[in-house]
């Protein structure tokens, strides 16, 4: 009865809830002419209960003032004094019914203690058939009517550009049956969709097919105005159904179609990331020491993420959860290409930031993203990794020279991290497969012996003929391809990240992370709370548990075999597994890495879970994590309103119902082939390029008024 007021609440229905199934606690509540007086009385009522942990310690933390960290407020918890004046009629009116609806789920849990079971590999099976994926023969049958339908509007959009333009005109004279031939052809060419893709609503709206809502192309518009990116390649739109018949395109969609949070915060977007926010001359919130500029960032001792200054600042489109979308808004990132081309000087700036990755004692793992790693030219990129490869090997000859305890940690792994095998993957050519092998190979002689893909499909319908061509011409040329996926609201149904997986063990890609979003108000509308994320690690992900003793068979498959998606397939068929769980589900905490490991200290108001998190225990940190508290961190919405947003999508919320009892989660164990291999020697312990802040905790108000932080939209 009570989830009836999730989809409609009424807080007057809900005490009436409360009085019938917890008289106890409508009489401890007007018995009690203060709050403490009723915490007291509360405490002592849930003492006597067998499983009272989670409830007390809504009652220890009442009152408590903590540093938000997402926001570097102050935030005072007041779970249970709401709860003492809802009782008692005497509530505030902004108060959400969202906040009780939580509640008497917990007291439910209290009274009535259960275990959710997992759902078994039978249901989870059921709930994967919900998902079809793009190499399903009806799914590519309409995406191929979509390319045809959007190369006869590419057709017009080339027939009305200057004839003087550099590339992708027509010849006088072609007949319309020769200007489609000769899309079809560029269709093939990746810098086509770069030059082709979509950057105004109204071009959108007319290449799928009108089919846009008048509310969503206000949005946009608005968005426009804002001078926010918008970009999307003819190919990823092919993957839309414009019907609205065809297939659930929910998760994809998304990504694209910004949302109205998304637009109204845009411009006043703060960094998450703490130690993405550099000042000249200081360590960053994680005590590192960088660099000029913003092309190294860095949290963690062992790996630090390289940003080049080429076209791997630009994407292959805008991703709406992105987590770089504060470097958008400040345009460190952008889709100008021809800015976006390495100067003169950039050979220079590169070889000092390898003297960084030299010089510092730590450093074994160096991620090359952006933007996209692979958007960079490959005379680019070619470059760039022969300045990797030379960097570590003056780093291993260097360590000829220094004494056993005292030697620097030597590059073991390089990641490259793009998205354009799901955007673009026509990316994917020969010479660029010919430049990662020829890497993988010599690289493999000087220790490197983890070259990764890091890539990020999103949904199983991103999974296509030319997707999983890509992959394994990435494959073929030595490189490991693994999976982030982002745990938006869309992607979130049940059975949609199962079958995710295992679509993607069928092309040989293993799953790496998923990411919760973070939880800033501009992402609002993909936000899935984390206890949504703990629920289907329990209920769902449990068909892709690896036994610890077939651990290591499965990362010799994966190191070893090929075809690998072949090899795959047969591994979870003889151990009867549905996918390979090989990927953690974690929250990139600000400054201080990446974490599920977390207890519900509170509610607000709102009705949004208040979480206290520790860091992950199972990798080295930042020695600045011995300084900081306890991290508190509020999501952005009710669990309440994650539900309703689940029935407008049309699932049904009874199948969510364990939602409300995960109030704990642990951070899962890394898989093997995520761990660095051993030196055949000892390294140093010492920490160049770290000197521990004054303030670890940079405060938002100080860092935004500074000059350097200042946006102005209109320039």
């Amino acid at each position: 009865m009570i989830d009836t007021y999730v989809v409609k609440p009424d807080l007057g229905r809900i005490r009436k809830e409360f009085e019938k199934h917890f008289p106890q606690l409508a009489a401890l509540a007007k018995e009690s002419d203060t709050a403490d007086q009723f915490k007291e009385k509360l405490r002592a009522f849930v003492s006597s209960h067998s499983q009272p942990g989670r409830l007390l310690r809504l009652i220890d933390c009442d009152g408590l003032t903590v540093d938000e960290l997402s926001t570097g407020q102050k935030l005072t918890i007041h779970t249970i004094t709401h709860l003492w004046q809802f009782l008692n009629q005497t509530l505030p009116g902004e108060v959400s019914a969202d906040l009780f609806l939580d509640l008497y789920h917990q007291f439910d849990h209290l009274m009535r203690p259960h275990t959710p079971t997992p759902a078994g590999h039978q249901a989870v099976r059921q709930q994967m058939k919900r998902w079809p994926t793009g190499l399903d023969k009806d799914i590519v049958a309409l995406r191929e009517a979509n390319k045809e339908r959007l190369i006869k509007r590419l057709v017009q959009k080339i027939e009305h550009r200057p004839h003087t333009a550099a590339s992708y005109h027509f010849d006088e004279g072609m007949s319309s049956d020769e200007k489609y031939k000769q899309v079809q052809q560029w269709w093939n060419q990746s810098r086509f969709h770069l030059t082709m893709a979509i950057k105004s609503p109204s071009e959108l709206n007319s290449f799928m097919n009108h089919s846009l809502s008048e509310e969503t192309l206000q949005r946009l518009a608005k968005a426009r105005k804002k001078q926010m990116p918008f970009f999307v390649t003819p190919y990823y739109l092919s993957l839309l159904d414009t019907s609205g018949s065809g297939y659930d395109d929910a998760t994809i969609r998304s990504y694209i179609l910004y949302s109205e949070e998304l637009v109204d915060t845009y411009g006043n977007i703060r960094a998450w990331e703490r130690e993405d926010i550099l000042e000249d001359g200081k360590p960053n919130a994680a005590g590192w020491l960088l660099p000029e500029g913003n092309n190294i960032h860095r949290r963690y001792p062992e790996v630090a993420i390289l940003i080049p200054d080429s076209m791997g600042r630009a994407c292959g489109g805008l991703c709406a959860p992105c987590q770089r979308m504060y470097d958008f808004q400040s345009r460190r990132l952008n889709f100008d290409f021809e800015a976006l081309r390495p100067k003169e000087n950039w050979d220079h700036k590169l070889r000092r930031l390898m003297q960084y990755f030299e010089d510092d004692a730590q450093l074994r793992d160096i991620l090359i993203t952006g933007g996209d790693a692979l958007m960079s030219r490959d005379e680019t990129l070619r470059k760039l990794l022969e300045a990797v490869y030379k960097m570590a090997l003056r780093k291993k000859k260097a360590n000829e020279r220094r004494p056993d305890g005292a030697r620097y940690a030597e590059l073991q792994r390089v990641r490259l991290g793009t998205r354009l095998p799901v955007y673009l993957p026509q990316r994917i050519t020969d010479r660029l497969t010919g430049i990662l092998r020829d890497f993988k190979e010599k690289a493999g002689d000087i220790g490197i012996t983890q070259c990764y893909i890091q890539t990020h499909f999103q949904s199983p319908l991103e999974i296509t003929p030319d997707a999983r061509r890509a992959v394994e011409a990435l494959q073929d040329a030595g490189w490991t391809v693994t999976n982030q996926m982002v745990y938006t609201v869309a992607a979130s149904r049940r059975g949609h990240a199962a079958k995710l997986r295992r679509a993607l063990n069928a092309i040989g890609v293993v799953s790496y992370y998923t990411f919760s979003v973070k939880g800033f108000q501009e992402n609002y509308a993909m936000f899935t709370p984390n206890s949504r994320s703990v629920q289907a690690e329990k209920e769902e992900k449990i068909s892709g548990f690896i036994p610890p003793g077939k651990h290591n068979e499965l990362h010799d498959i994966i190191q070893r075999q090929k075809p690998l998606g072949k090899h795959l397939m047969h591994f979870l068929e003889e151990n009867n597994i549905l996918f390979a769980g090989t990927d953690r589900n974690v929250l990139n905490l600000p400054a201080i890495g990446k974490s599920m490991t977390f207890v519900t200290a509170g509610i607000t108001a709102a009705g949004q879970r208040i979480l206290r998190f520790e860091h992950d225990a199972s990798r080295r940190h930042s020695p600045i994590i011995d300084r900081m508290g306890e991290v508190y961190i509020v999501e952005n919405k009710s669990l309440a309103a994650y539900l309703r947003q689940l029935k407008d999508m049309g699932e049904r919320i009874d199948q969510y119902a364990t939602l409300w009892h995960y109030c704990e989660g642990t951070t899962e164990p890394r898989f093997p082939l995520y761990e660095y291999p051993s030196y055949p020697f000892r390294i140093t312990d010492e920490m160049t390029n770290y000197v521990p802040p004054t303030d670890p905790i940079p405060n938002y108000d100080y860092i935004y008024a500074h000059k350097s932080y200042n946006i102005n939209l209109n320039e």
